[in-house]
């Protein structure tokens, strides 16, 4: 599914103008964003959060000339899906 498949069955499940479930998709998509660049944790009950991990600074090699680099620290985020998200992926 895409951001305009999305956008299509919104409007057609709350019988509402494309427009404006574009709207709508795009002022959550956007606070999503704005939550995650200030670095708070976001979390929807029954769907899942998106949390940062950080990863420390490491060595490595340049895969062409396999000369060492040092690879700095970063903030990876992540996404962990809720228990009942979990259950109905793996219900058989």
């Amino acid at each position: 599914m895409i951001k305009a498949d999305l956008i299509n069955r919104i409007s057609k499940e709350l019988n509402i103008p494309k427009q404006e479930a574009e709207t709508g998709v795009n002022l959550f998509f956007d606070t999503i964003k704005e939550a995650i660049l200030k670095g708070e944790e976001i979390e929807v009950r029954g769907f899942g959060s998106f949390r940062f991990r950080r990863r420390p600074p490491r060595s490595g090699r340049n895969p062409r000339t396999g000369d060492p680099v040092k690879v700095p620290p970063k903030k990876v985020l992540y996404f962990k899906p809720s228990k009942l998200l979990k259950e109905l992926i793996n219900k058989e």
